[in-house]
């Protein structure tokens, strides 16, 4: 691919803030769109088993709008046919306009000629004819799930149902105490969305225009890795995407812009909040440490004594920069800061700010501070949290 030569030349600064504004984090936010104004401009949602303050799909939300009400938030993603889940950047929620432009992931599937699990002769049809009677169902509801208690041993009906929404036959149209509720796409689609009737240029343009639109400004893996495609895929539809290349002070690679976000400089109100590790201003490692210097892994899956952070440390954000994390739990009504990193003194009041928010949120009336790396800094923490839950009360 022969890249034209950049329009804009960006310092990292400005890189920096054209992300925040574009994942929405600068600016007053569209409270009147809500969580579904947050999901049409994220273009893709991710979903994770893990709760510890909430699930990552509600953290998302919350991080961007504030104290926004939990079950309004599960409302507004599943009412109404408004969202499905697929496979995006993981497993994802999707504005349901974006379902033609998955056209090509289904197809991709459907052609797949191998697969991990077998599938029972019969019981795609029976899913499918089942799902038609009585759905939108479970996997517990067609049938059971698993065949033991391995999360692995995926039943014969989990097999074909998970197939099938893969193929684009059935829909997740929402979780149900973290369940999977299918139903046939042809009940769940709007009848003018339910095609595949794009190509696969036409649906990688639209996704690699929306990575950009989201991204602010990205590099070619940074646009590539928001919805999982190949670089190649990236390569031969971004000259076409509406997307223009820029030249980013220190990131060394070509970059590319959504050309709406160089118009004006952004402005406004900065958001302190603690971030879900699954949240997509930071999802990916690499772009994280170019534009914030600031190392980021999830050490949910890494041996207890082999954790630096914590079991789920959420970066804080403040000022347009992440000044540290937090490794949160509940202990009934006490938000517990379990470990806390600051980025030096300067970070004690965001952090405090960020912790007596998210408390309120979760229905906790107290915060207990536990480790903090720098020992000197636990207790001007602990004082200022403190302050800000007495201040908090007496509004």
């Amino acid at each position: 691919m022969t890249t034209p030569p950049p329009a804009t030349d960006l310092s990292a600064d400005e890189a920096r803030r054209i992300v925040l504004r574009a994942q929405g984090f600068l600016g007053t936010p569209d409270r009147r769109a809500g969580v579904r104004g947050v999901l049409r401009h994220l273009g893709a949602v991710q979903l994770d088993t893990i709760s510890v303050l909430a699930r990552s799909h509600e953290l998302i939300p919350y991080a961007r709008l504030g104290a926004v009400g939990r079950k309004e938030v599960e409302s507004a993603y599943w009412t109404d046919t408004h969202a499905f889940e697929y496979w995006s950047h993981a497993a994802c929620i999707l504005p349901i306009e974006e379902w033609p432009h998955f056209a090509f992931r289904r197809r991709a599937y459907r052609s797949r000629p191998h697969w991990n699990h077998q599938l029972p002769d019969g019981t795609y049809d029976q899913v499918i004819k089942q799902l038609r009677t009585e759905g939108p169902l479970t996997a517990t509801e067609l049938g059971g799930a698993k065949k033991t208690s391995e999360w692995w041993d995926w039943s014969g009906t989990k097999v074909a149902v998970e197939r099938a929404l893969m193929y684009g036959e059935v829909v997740c149209v929402e979780r149900r105490g973290w369940k999977r509720v299918y139903d046939l796409a042809e009940r769940a689609v709007p009848a003018d969305l339910l095609h595949d009737e794009l190509d696969d240029a036409e649906c990688l343009r639209r996704l690699v225009r929306l990575a950009g639109q989201s991204l602010g400004v990205g590099t070619r893996a940074d646009i590539a890795d928001y919805h999982r495609l190949k670089g190649e895929q990236v390569d031969a539809v971004i000259a076409d995407s509406g997307l223009v290349p820029v030249t980013v002070e220190g990131w060394g690679k070509p970059a590319w812009a959504d050309p709406a976000a160089l118009e004006t400089p952004p402005r406004g109100r900065h958001r302190t909040t603690l971030l879900s590790p699954f949240d997509s201003l930071i999802w990916e490692r690499a772009r994280t440490e170019r534009i914030f210097g600031f190392t980021h892994r999830l050490e949910a899956y890494v041996p207890k004594p082999k954790r630096i952070y914590g079991y789920f440390a959420m970066p804080v954000l403040a000022g347009g920069r992440l000044v540290g994390r937090v490794d949160p739990a509940r202990e009934g009504s006490t938000l517990v800061a379990r470990q806390v990193t600051l980025d030096g003194p300067k970070a004690v009041p965001a952090v405090a700010q960020a912790l007596v928010e998210a408390a309120s949120w979760v229905n906790c009336t107290d915060i207990r501070v536990e480790r903090v790396d720098a020992p000197d800094l636990r207790e001007p923490l602990a004082k200022e949290v403190t302050g800000a839950l007495t201040a908090a009360a007496l509004r």
